[in-house]
C-alpha cells in the first residue's frame, strides 16, 4: 500500500523538531502538517507563501 511521510527536523530552522507523520494520501498528510505547525510551532498556516509551501512539498517522501 502507498503512503506519504514528512519529517519536520528536515524543514530548515526545525532540526530540534521531532515531529513525523505518515498518511494514506497527501491530502491527509497536509491536514497532519498543518496542525503539527499550528500546534507545536504556534504558525498559521494559512499564511504560508507559495514558497514556504513548496518547500514542505519537496520533504514529502512517497513510499510505494
Amino acid at each position: 500500500m502507498a503512503y506519504c511521510t514528512y519529517t519536520c527536523k528536515e524543514y530548515p530552522g526545525m532540526e530540534m523538531c521531532p515531529g513525523r507523520f505518515e498518511a494514506e494520501t497527501e491530502e491527509e498528510l497536509w491536514k497532519h502538517i498543518e496542525l503539527h505547525a499550528s500546534v507545536a510551532h504556534k504558525e498559521d498556516p494559512a499564511l504560508w507563501s507559495s514558497e514556504d509551501r513548496a518547500q514542505v512539498e519537496a520533504l514529502i517522501r512517497r513510499h510505494a
